[in-house]
């Protein structure tokens, strides 16, 4: 399997009733040494699905497995004491060689064995203090540079493994969520504090020349490789305002400033202005929404997620989405294909208890907006659940008691889970379109029409949709 092409992985996906992930394989070239250097974040970026996540991962563990017979442990054995004469004794050949196949560098990585006083303080199960988290990464790195040969390069894919390992074994060294963040960040800045001596090293330059470093210049510290290599690998570089340890620190401001009750919204606004570049690059190379969110949880209030589609688009998305529901929605409540629809049906039971003119507009909005798929031929299950429970995995509302001016709640949902509370119908329209541009996803044919309808009145195009 190491040596097959893209093709022919793709083949054998097609074979085993993956034919759906074949045209992604293929857009990241997928080959046979890559697929069995997929660990199970890899996975989740490139399946979107969990039972064909679960598949792939079960296939490969499983053809590893197959291939640790007796040739394979001889092979290991050979090799092993020819580099490590010392380390092969009869008591440690069997340790050894299951130390020696698990670090190439795969999903099945393990780390080594900490020094006495390290150990101590991880049974503990507290976070370390300053001088032992350089010991833990002065360990981790001698450790990668050893099986790296001696090379003082690694790779984003080692890096990832190795600090996930790392946070698997020790969860409370994951601290407020930023862990794998800035342990990797202090393992980059280790390698790179040991490279400094050899910079005028022959091998060095030629490695300089290679990946585009020009003599008498330094390449800018970036945050886009700190932190999107994380979830979706390394990128280029970063816009030269912005350096790593400074968005860092956004990052974990904004976590902070996200649990507390009375927050800077002046403030929120400003580093979230400062850290939407990477965010952008995240968000169009496919980041999962949960590391998204996890880094900028801000994006789950309604009033970020519509500046955030101001700032793409230059468009207030709930000014937009007022003023077409209050121009429409008699016309929408007047046309003969909703006349028998269930929710006109509730809205005309609401209207004869209430006299109140605002409430009245109120539950007339909130109709329209609801039968709006209705009106044009749509699915509108994927526009909004009604007293029902969400179902679809693209930007749907959760919608209970509509017309009860007490009791009503609105909530967005992006893959089946909660994103934010949404105070009224207006404010709901208003985030679900946001969300489609906001977090890049593709508008599902079934419902294609409306949102068309609803985009064209926000972009104010010439000519923009009409209701049938």
């Amino acid at each position: 399997m190491e040596s097959w092409s893209v093709e022919q992985v793709c083949n054998w996906l097609k074979q085993r009733n993956l034919g759906e992930l074949v045209p992604k394989f293929r857009e990241e070239e997928i080959s046979g040494a890559a697929l069995l250097a997929l660990n199970d974040r890899m996975v989740q970026q490139l399946v979107k699905k969990i039972g064909h996540q679960a598949v792939l991962m079960d296939l490969i563990k499983k053809y590893q497995q197959q291939k640790s017979g007796l040739e394979s442990f001889t092979y290991c054995c050979e090799t092993a004491s020819q580099k490590f004469p010392e380390v092969i004794s009869g008591k440690n050949l069997k340790s050894f060689f299951a130390r020696h196949k698990m670090l190439q560098w795969t999903s099945s990585y393990v780390l080594p064995d900490f020094p006495y006083d390290v150990r101590c303080i991880l049974a503990e199960k507290k976070c370390p203090d300053h001088s032992m988290r350089i010991r833990i990464i002065e360990f981790l790195q001698a450790d990668m540079t050893k099986y790296l040969e001696g090379s003082l390069y690694p790779n984003s894919q080692q890096y990832n493994i190795v600090v996930n390992a790392l946070l698997q074994a020790y969860p409370f060294l994951d601290e407020d969520g930023n862990g794998f963040l800035l342990w990797k960040r202090a393992l980059k800045d280790r390698f790179k504090y040991v490279r400094r001596p050899i910079e005028d090293d022959e091998q060095v330059l030629r490695n300089k020349c290679k990946f585009g470093h020009r003599r008498g210049q330094s390449r800018k510290s970036s945050f886009a490789e700190n932190t999107l290599d994380d979830v979706q690998g390394p990128v280029e570089e970063e816009p030269a305002h912005l350096k790593g340890n400074a968005v860092d620190l956004h990052i974990k401001w904004l976590n902070r400033e996200y649990m507390k009750t009375q927050r800077n919204w002046e403030e929120v606004e400003n580093r979230m202005n400062a850290t939407i570049e990477i965010r952008r690059k995240m968000i169009s190379d496919k980041a999962p929404l949960k590391d998204i969110l996890r880094l900028f949880p801000f994006l789950r209030c309604p009033y970020q997620l519509f500046r955030e589609f101001q700032l793409l688009t230059h468009m207030d998305i709930y000014k937009k989405t007022v003023e077409i529901l209050e121009i429409y929605s008699e016309n929408i409540l007047s046309l003969y294909v909703v006349r028998n629809n269930p929710i006109n049906i509730m809205l005309q039971e609401n209207l004869k208890q209430h006299t109140e003119e605002d409430v009245l507009k109120y539950m007339k909005m909130t109709a329209a907006c609801l039968l709006l798929p209705e009106v044009f031929g749509d699915d509108s299950s994927l526009f909004a659940a009604v007293n029902k429970e969400v179902k679809a995995v693209t930007p749907v509302l959760e919608v209970k008691n509509p017309f009860n001016v007490n009791s009503c709640e609105f909530a967005l949902y992006i893959e089946r889970e909660e994103l934010a509370q949404l105070n009224d119908c207006t404010m709901a329209l208003a985030a679900l379109v946001a969300a489609f541009h906001v977090f890049d996803i593709p508008c599902p044919k079934r419902i294609h029409r409306t949102l068309n309808f609803l985009e064209s009145l926000v972009f104010e195009v010439r000519n923009p949709a009409s209701l049938p």
